[in-house]
Formats: structure tokens, C-alpha cells, sequence
């Protein structure tokens, strides 16, 4: 789950990170409102939307006056903007922050994510402030300085002391430095975040760092751990059909491909859309029905990608163990009632009464759905059908 950058740099304040004076505002006259109860003459309008890139989509914008600051709003809100994250479809603005301004003398790059391989938690740094990390990685790799974090310790004095080596940070500068490395690394634990990253995070003319932009993403499956975190959760900024997905026990992402796939286990959903990309097609979405799906869920699923005007053809792989085949050819059945299947679907079926599923659906005599024989077939037939 991800959210805004007024709710992460709340969260950033609480634990003792600096961030500058800010409120979030829906319209152009809260916008004044906030830029008035601010104060100073210079101020910071951002468009809230989850995804980065926005200040060269225009959705960043410096303004000198209450009367500038109610003009850029009114400007910002209700547009679309377009992001290297958004897609071609790009995000409306909804809500605005309203920051107040800040003398800088130097950008940094800061984040913390897990790192998988060393199954620690890594803070990554960069003295190439305002840069996307990627771009940074791709033609600069050495300006980048890591340091693996052991949670049974936690972020220690010499973890600061490396990055602010590697950063050149004088030594006037650490104590601020550390202050803000530190809190950022209790913000991502205590909260269980998956990322956490300022970007940039900087250092002002009277030598404090404080965090320009900020964005962290949580770990789902902890949210029961944090009704907090939950309760800041944007609808509107999340795709309408992985919500639906959820709220009926669905795993299900969307992708840029043309063969939608619907398969039981994590695992065997990423070897489907691997499969799908080996024979020369891309998956438009990941499903995974889970153990335990009926008749209902996979209807249901159905009617989820279907939507997907995207999708092509529909490659529905089930492996029958603790979900029975004849269950899945029953909601490929329902689904069939209730919208118009109009795309190929290829179903491979084996396990747990494939026998009975098969011929479920060959005494059903619905034309677009075509058997496949194994993985491979099947993989190939919606790739073919697709195209």
C-alpha cells in the first residue's frame, strides 16, 4: 500500500525526521488558506499522486504570492498528469500540498528498502539529489553508496558514518545527517514499510538535512498490525480492479500485455507468465485464485479481466490440488452466464478431478473455450490467440 507525500512526511515528523511546514488541501482556496497560515513569500504547490516524477510532469510549482499560489492550484487540480509511472493513462490530481519554501545549499538521494539477497533491510544513498535512483544505477553506479542494516541492531552510528563518507558530508554536517538517517530507518521498521524514500532529501544553508519529497509504500499483509497506516489508504489512486480484486480474496495484478491469465498458486502464476513471455507474448495481468476458490471467485475473476480491454485471449492454467478442477470449469461455466465471453479462452486443467472438469466444459459446447493438452500448449495457443 502506498501513500501520499503529506501522510509520509507526518509519519517522517513523528519520528523525529525534519520536513518543512506543509497541509494538504482539495481546493485553490485551501491552498491559500494553507500558504497563508504558512507564512513567508515563497511557497511550494505539489500535486499529491502516487507516482514519481512529478515535478517534470508539471506538478511541482513554485509560487511568490496568496494570489499565485490559488492560480497554480486551481491549475493543478482536476489535471492529468503523466509520469514515467503513471502510464500513458496518467493519474488526476485530487488533492495539493502547499510546503513552504527552503534555502538549500545541496540535493541528496536517501531511501531503504529489503534487500532480498541479504535479507537485511539496505539504506541506499547518493550525493545526485532529484535524480531517479534508476537513471543514477544506469549511468553513474558509483555514486551510489549502500549499507545492509542487521534489524537485530538496527541503524548504528557507523552506518551513518559510511554513507556520510561516501557523500562527502563535512563533519559539522553529521550529527544532522545521522538524526535524519535514523529516524528514517525506525519510521521503515516500526511501520513495516517495503520502501521508504526521500528524494531529494536536503541540506539547507544552516547545514540541517530535511526531507524536500518523501514516499513510502507498507507491507500489506502487516496492515492489521497498523490501523493507521490503513486508514490512509487512497482508493482513488489504486486500480479499480485489483481493489475489487481484493475485497473478493483475489491476488491480482495489472499489466501492459494481451493474454490475461487466471492460475492457482503464486508460484505457478509466475511460471504461467513466464511461459506466456518465452513463446513470444506478455501477460496482462497476474491472478491468483488461491486455494480455497468456488464457482463464485473464479466468475468473478473472469469478470476482472474481461474488463481488461487489453486482454486478447485468457489462459486459465489450474493445477488441482487443494482448489478442485471441477470447481474452476463450473466459474469458467458461471461467468460464461454472466458476461459475454467474447475472447478465446485456453484452459489447461490437471490435478484434483481434471477428468470430471474437462468434461464439464467439452459437454458445455461453449466455442471459444479451447483445451489445451500441457503448459506449453496451452501457453502457445493464447499467445497465437491473442495475436
Amino acid at each position: 500500500m502506498n501513500i501520499h507525500e503529506y501522510q509520509a512526511k507526518a509519519i517522517l515528523r513523528e519520528f523525529g525526521a525534519q520536513v518543512l511546514a506543509g497541509f494538504p488541501a482539495n481546493t485553490s482556496s485551501e491552498a491559500r488558506e494553507a500558504a497563508a497560515k504558512i507564512g513567508g513569500d515563497l511557497w511550494v504547490v505539489k500535486a499529491q499522486i502516487h507516482a514519481g516524477g512529478r515535478g517534470k510532469a508539471g506538478g511541482v510549482k513554485i509560487a511568490r504570492s496568496l494570489d499565485e499560489v490559488e492560480k497554480i492550484a486551481g491549475d493543478l487540480l482536476g489535471k492529468t498528469l503523466i509520469t514515467p509511472q503513471t502510464g500513458e493513462a496518467g493519474k488526476v490530481v485530487q488533492r495539493l500540498y502547499i510546503e513552504s519554501g527552503a534555502k538549500i545549499a545541496k540535493e541528496f538521494y536517501l531511501s531503504i528498502a529489503l534487500d532480498r539477497a541479504r535479507e537485511t533491510p539496505v539504506m541506499i544513498a547518493s550525493a545526485e539529489g532529484g535524480m531517479e535512483i534508476e537513471e543514477i544505477a544506469a549511468k553513474s553506479p558509483e555514486k551510489i553508496a549502500k549499507v545492509a542494516i542487521d534489524p537485530l541492531t538496527g541503524f548504528l552510528p557507523m552506518h551513518a558514518r559510511s554513507l556520510a563518507f561516501a557523500l562527502g558530508i563535512a563533519k559539522e554536517q553529521f550529527a544532522s545527517f545521522a538524526k535524519f538517517c535514523a529516524a528514517l530507518y525506525r519510521a521503515y521498521a516500526e511501520k513495516d514499510a517495503n520502501m521508504a524514500e526521500i528524494n531529494p532529501l536536503a541540506l539547507l544553508e544552516n547545514g540541517e538535512f530535511i526531507a524536500l519529497d518523501a514516499k513510502m509504500g507498507f507491507d500489506d499483509n502487516a496492515l492489521f498490525r497498523h490501523t493507521d497506516i490503513e486508514a490512509l489508504r487512497d482508493l482513488f489512486e489504486e486500480e479499480p480492479s485489483e481493489t475489487e480484486a481484493a475485497a473478493a480474496n483475489l491476488s491480482y495484478v495489472r499489466l501492459a500485455g494481451e493474454v490475461g491469465c487466471m492460475v492457482n498458486g503464486a508460484g505457478l502464476a509466475m511460471a504461467t507468465m513466464d511461459i506466456i513471455k518465452h513463446e513470444g507474448g506478455a501477460p496482462a495481468n497476474f491472478l491468483d485464485v488461491g486455494g480455497g476458490a468456488s464457482a463464485e471467485t473464479v466468475a468473478r475473476g473472469f469478470e476482472i479481466i474481461l474488463r481488461d480491454r487489453s486482454a486478447k485471449a485468457i489462459f486459465v492454467n489450474i493445477f488441482g490440488g487443494i482448489v478442485r478442477c471441477d470447481r474452476v470449469a463450473n466459474g469458467i461455466l458461471e461467468a460464461a452466464k454472466r458476461v459475454d465471453l467474447n475472447l478465446p479462452v485456453i484452459v489447461r486443467l490437471d490435478g484434483t478431478n481434471a477428468a470430471e472438469a474437462r468434461e464439464i466444459l467439452r459437454s458445455a459446447n461453449i466455442p471459444n473455450i479451447i483445451a489445451a493438452e500441457n503448459l506449453t500448449d496451452g501457453a502457445k495457443k493464447a499467445v497465437e490467440a491473442a495475436k
